[in-house]
């Protein structure tokens, strides 16, 4: 069980790029989960596969009756479910057994967004660069993140045939297996193109290789390896947010809404299986459409006159 553990806690430091500390509360939540279910009868040999919703609903009871804050419980709901998920996405259960438990409910913190002209600035990295097929590839990777808003996992899976430059499309397989077609602009189109003729094969060692996007082995780029270099662009930009992939995910979502793409279908292009999980993002264009007001109304900024 412990090896699947590790796994995901990877998995949070490439993707999501939690902090050290972060990591470890996470891997405190998951700990605990573990030796609560461990001594329990089928545990041991069939490990997460013999977790059910009635396991996890006594563990849920368990905390409350050690006396942990409604917050707290809700944290530690919030990392067995994502755990959960993540072996659901890299096909560890059939399903999951944590989709139906129900959590506190407490606020939920707002995503953070990059201002257009940070993203801008990050995108324009790569060209300011020495032309290599590395500095191609890093381009149309950002490029293809940014105009399509694919989780990373996503952009690092794509395969050569994944992508329709005739049709300025992409296929991606999402969460579930489910697979999306999301259309390309033509920036990105430019760059993803450039990449393809001329940057891939300097880096391809061979030609069996299926992946589009590859590390300087020639073989397919990992989550790890893109956070990092999406890490040093940021810096290089002086743009000061823990920047992670997931980050530019929440401003194309972001930015897409502000500038009039209905939610819906936002939702589709985001591959949410909800509606409910794209409306966090309305919460930012309020804010957004609040500043703006503020901004442009000639009697927003008169002081009130007193009575």
């Amino acid at each position: 069980m412990q090896d699947q553990v590790s796994d995901y806690l990877e998995f949070l430091t490439a993707e999501k790029g939690f902090s050290a500390n972060t990591r470890a509360a996470y891997q405190n939540d998951l700990t605990q989960l573990r030796e609560f279910l461990e001594p329990r009868a089928g545990i041991g040999s069939e490990g997460w596969r013999s977790v059910t919703v009635a396991l996890l609903s006594d563990y849920v009871v368990s905390l409350r009756d050690r006396g942990y804050a409604a917050t707290t419980v809700a944290r530690k709901i919030a990392a067995l479910k994502s755990f959960f998920g993540f072996l659901l996405d890299e096909k560890v259960l059939p399903e999951d057994p944590s989709e139906q438990l129900t959590s506190p409910k407490v606020g939920r913190p707002l995503p953070k967004v990059l201002s257009l002209e940070e993203v801008q600035t990050i995108l324009a990295q790569p060209s300011r660069r020495l032309r290599t097929g590395e500095t191609l590839r890093d381009d149309a990777m950002l490029q293809m993140l940014y105009a399509t808003g694919m989780r990373v996992t996503e952009l690092v899976s794509l395969n050569v045939d994944s992508v329709n430059l005739d049709g300025r499309l992409v296929r991606c397989v999402g969460k579930g297996s489910k697979e999306r077609i999301l259309p390309i602009h033509q920036t990105a189109l430019t760059s993803i193109d450039a990449y393809i003729e001329f940057g891939r094969s300097s880096i391809l060692r061979s030609i069996d290789e299926k992946a589009l996007f590859l590390n300087s082995r020639g073989q397919r780029l990992t989550r790890q390896g893109f956070w990092l270099i999406l890490k040093n662009y940021a810096q290089r930009a002086g743009v000061e947010t823990n920047i992670t992939p997931h980050i530019l995910r929440h401003s194309f979502a972001t930015h897409m809404l502000r500038g009039g793409a209905p939610l819906r279908n936002v939702q589709e292009l985001l591959g949410h299986a909800s509606i409910a999980t794209t409306q966090v993002y309305t919460h930012l264009t309020s804010d957004h459409v609040r500043d703006e007001y503020i901004k442009a109304h000639p009697r927003a900024k008169e002081a009130p006159q007193a009575s």
